[in-house]
């Protein structure tokens, strides 16, 4: 597997990471649940990522994986969702942190974001001290933020936050286009939500859902040549040309893993491809804003 720097941070992350919202509920078993977590680990996946609002998903990491702790980067999200606290506040990041920490059987949180935090709380500041008043104490490593578009800019030039994970797919590099270079410059990692977009291209009618019903149209108009593989090309497009140091993809199921495992495998995409992809979305949705 290969291992990428995120930023500045002094963590090397794996190019493929593992987004866990799929374990959320009953169905999955916790048995598959389990199996799945040790699988992910013993293929050289070391990112695992989750969140506050992923159900079960923290409780089985812990569960599962308490007893390889050393062996992955854990990365989570707050800012909502703990019982006697206001949403987005400090006492709520500081809470929820804790309680990613009980949950999780861990002394240690690698990467914490602030979960698509709205603009003006971002502003108001109070939520970005408490981040790190917790990684001063030694709870997490890095301060990082989860979004995209207006307050992605804040969280670039606000300089509190050492990563960013941030929508980058095929169907959308508004990141890649007006942000990317400014979060290199300043030595802020990216790890890439969403690098399938919703993989749109299985649908031959538009999908109801918000953001998979936006990347088909995106998907169409581009009007890419057809290729046999389109999860292979997606996947390999954001793991190895946008700058990101990893592409995380969720899934329940072992053989969906292996086949993402394989892409990565594969290495980069042809170049004239890459940049068909590039110039696909510049010509045809250049002001397409990026999709939380």
């Amino acid at each position: 597997m290969i291992l990428n720097p995120l930023g500045h941070t002094g963590l090397n992350i794996s190019a493929l990471g593992f987004g866990a919202m799929h374990i959320n509920d009953e169905r999955t078993s916790e048995a598959e649940a389990g199996a799945l977590l040790n699988h992910v680990l013993d293929e050289g996946v070391n990112l695992i990522d989750t969140a506050r609002g992923y159900g079960l998903s923290e409780e089985r990491i812990g569960r599962h994986l308490a007893h390889r702790r050393k062996e992955f980067v854990l990365s989570t999200k707050v800012g909502y969702g703990v019982e006697g606290v206001p949403d987005w506040t400090y006492d709520c990041i500081v809470r929820g942190v804790e309680r990613a920490l009980k949950l999780m059987k861990t002394d240690w949180l690698d990467i914490v974001h602030l979960h698509s935090c709205p603009l003006h709380v971002l502003q108001q500041g109070d939520v970005t001290r408490a981040l790190n008043d917790c990684r001063a104490a030694g709870k997490l490593r890095v301060a990082a933020y989860s979004g995209d578009n207006a307050e992605i800019d804040f969280a670039i030039e606000s300089g509190a936050f050492g990563s960013l994970q941030t929508s980058v797919s095929l169907c959308d590099q508004a990141h890649l286009q007006h942000r990317a270079a400014r979060a290199d410059h300043a030595g802020i990692g990216v790890i890439a939500k969403r690098p399938l977009a919703g993989a749109v291209w299985r649908f031959a009618e538009r999908p109801s859902d918000f953001a998979e019903g936006h990347y088909w149209d995106r998907f169409q108009a581009m009007g890419l040549q057809r290729q046999d593989d389109w999860a292979d090309v997606a996947l390999r497009f954001a793991a190895f040309h946008t700058g990101a140091a990893s592409a995380i993809v969720g899934t329940a199921r072992s053989r969906n893993l292996q086949h993402n495992l394989a892409a990565i495998a594969r290495g980069p995409l042809p170049p004239m491809l890459a940049a068909a992809i590039r110039d696909a979305f510049h010509h045809r949705g250049s002001d397409w804003p990026g999709l939380i």
